[in-house]
């Protein structure tokens, strides 16, 4: 995958920089990580959610990346409903092959 495969046409000025954003990261791993979140979720999030969002984007990609395999406790300013959200949606109980 190349990037985005949502349109931002429908999207105003500030989600269409904010699925950018999460599209262009740093590292790969977090662009496919942030960037497929956004792509699903950045229609439906509120404006306080999206605050919160933008947040997760200015943290390091390193953090964010140890945050969600465990490696390392979630910081309560970062323990958010979007947070949780961004985790369980890539998240797997079950083997993705079977």
């Amino acid at each position: 995958m190349s990037g985005t495969t949502r349109s931002s046409a429908d999207l105003d000025p500030r989600r269409r920089r904010t699925l950018f954003r999460a599209w262009h990261r740093g590292i790969r791993e977090m662009d496919l990580i942030m960037g497929r979140f956004a792509d699903a979720q950045i229609g439906t999030l509120s404006d306080a959610e999206l605050d919160l969002f933008e947040a997760l984007i200015e943290v390091p990609d390193r953090d964010l990346f140890k945050w969600l395999t465990g490696e390392a406790e979630t910081p309560s300013n970062y323990d958010t409903p979007v947070w949780r959200r961004l985790r369980d949606f890539h998240r797997h109980d079950a083997p993705i092959h079977s």
